[in-house]
């Protein structure tokens, strides 16, 4: 028996209506999707500080 907390009460998963299931699904669905935009991001600003490190040697580089 898998139990849901809205706001301090407990709900049995398996009690809940259906419609209420597909709530709880998309939500599950938003968190996840949430959660993997948000280490995309951190991959790509790490990609951002890399690129701009190698732009800096090159342009630091062509100044010799």
């Amino acid at each position: 028996m898998a139990n849901l907390t809205i706001d301090g009460k407990d709900y049995d998963i398996d009690g809940l209506e259906e419609s209420s299931k597909k709530v709880l699904a998309s939500l599950q669905y938003t968190q996840t999707e949430i959660k993997r935009a948000q280490a995309q991001l951190e991959m790509l600003k790490i990609a951002e500080a890399a690129y701009a490190n190698a732009l800096k040697r090159e342009v630091e580089k062509s100044e010799d």
